[in-house]
Parts: structure tokens; sequence; C-alpha cells
């Protein structure tokens, strides 16, 4: 993997970590047309861009991550606890249905269902429209939503945030326990593949690596800010059709 290559995969992590659109959907098709082999070098990158991104969340949220918001992070725990369990029992059967196929109809699938639950959805009748409003019930029914994001093309940000709404979360508030509850998340996985690949780092051109932590970082930061202004004017409509049109691209290209 060279620098152009390390940008080119930083800036996909980094933009579709936290959209509805699946990162690891648009990280294994771009591999595939840049000719990158899902080698073990290519899997201990992946943990430092996804490092990145935490990184990102964890700075604009910082004013969350205190005693006073207990209450808040217990729930996210608990949201994190059901895809914690099923990912470890499921994770062989998991990387066997790691295709572009697999992604393309994942896209079309979580399209339509967008597309859907935005025909009906109304934020002024939900009855969480706020972080702290977000009952026990429905950080529960976000985290067993969540457990679809493990179908690779689903989207992890995608599944918490259509099942916060059908819950009855406003748009806004659950796409940012979405962000909130990719913290634990995404430290436990890229923690569970650092111990797996820390010995790839050795050896390792550590400048692309340092190159797409900067990349993913930084998109990362500017992807979650100018989101969240896009959903005070805009709903998800948007990407549904996005996530349909790639996905029929991607079969007809196939």
């Amino acid at each position: 993997m060279d620098i152009i290559q390390a940008i080119i995969i930083g800036v996909i992590e980094g933009f579709t970590e936290f959209l509805p659109i699946s990162s690891t959907g648009h990280m294994i098709v771009a591999s595939k047309f840049l000719g990158v082999e899902q080698s073990a070098l290519i899997k201990a990158y992946e943990v430092i861009i996804q490092f990145a991104a935490i990184l990102a969340v964890v700075l604009l949220y910082r004013d969350k991550i205190n005693l006073k918001e207990i209450e808040l992070w217990q729930k996210v725990v608990a949201a994190f606890f059901p895809i914690a369990i099923v990912g470890f029992l499921l994770k062989d059967w998991v990387k066997e249905i790691f295709t572009v196929s697999t992604v393309a109809w994942m896209f079309i699938i979580g399209g339509v269902i967008f597309l859907i639950v935005e025909y009906f959805h109304k934020d002024e009748e939900c009855e969480a429209k706020d972080l702290e409003e977000i009952t026990w019930f429905q950080s529960i029914a976000i985290g067993l939503g969540q457990i679809l994001s493990l179908i690779p093309g689903t989207s992890r940000a995608g599944a918490t945030i259509i099942t916060g709404m059908l819950a009855g979360v406003n748009r806004k508030a659950s796409t940012e326990f979405s962000f909130l509850l990719a913290i634990p998340v995404m430290m436990a996985v890229s923690g569970y593949d650092l111990l797996k690949h820390y010995e790839d780092f050795i050896g390792a051109d550590l400048t692309a690596f340092v190159v797409g932590f900067v990349v993913a970082f930084v998109v990362a930061y500017l992807t979650i800010k100018l989101f969240i202004v896009f959903l005070q004017r805009f709903t998800f409509v948007a990407f549904g059709i996005y996530r349909i049109v790639l996905g029929v691209l991607l079969l007809m290209i196939m």
C-alpha cells in the first residue's frame, strides 16, 4: 500500500464511518478497485484509521465525557452489549459473507428501508428530542438494531439511527447517540484487531500509517460537524437514494 492508496482509504473511512452508508462496504469496494489485497498489513492500517475516527468523536463530544453524563453513558454501554456478544459469537460467519455482492444488496435494502422510514417519520412527534431524553428502552432497542450492522453493507450508523427513529427518537438525537455508541464499539473492534495484528506494524511503512491517521481524523471531524448541520435542514432521503443507486451500480459491474 502506497501513500496515495493510504490517503484514499483514509478519506473513505473518515467520511463514511459515521454516515448511514456503510464504511465497511465502501472499504471493501474501494480496496477491490484499488487493487489493495485484504492482507494482515491492511487490517493493521484499518486499526489505525479507526482509532483516528474514534478520536474525532471524542474531541467533538468531549463535553459529554464527564460524571454529570453518567446515566447517558450507562445507556450507551447497555446499547453496546448486544453487538459485543453477538459479534463475538458470529465473528467467523461474518468473515465468510464479506463480499461485494453482499455489500451491494445490503446497500439497496438499507436504502429502501431509509425511504420507507422517512416517509412515515415525523420529528416533531418524537418522544426524545435530545440525547438526555433517550430512555432505557430506546437505548436497548438501538443496541439490538445495531446487531444488523454485522452484515457488510448494512452500516452501523444506519442501523442505529433508523432503529432510534423507529423507537421514537428524532433524527439529530438518534444520530448523536449513534456517534457516542461508536466509541465503545470501535474501541472494542480496533482493540481486538490490534491484538491480532500488532506484529504487522513491525517493518511496516509508518509514513503511510501516519498520513492515513491524520487524513481519517480530519475527514471524520469535518464530516460529523457537517452532518449535524445537514440534519437540521434535511432528512435521510438522499442517503437512501444514494445507497440504492450505488448498490445497483455494483451489481451491474460485478
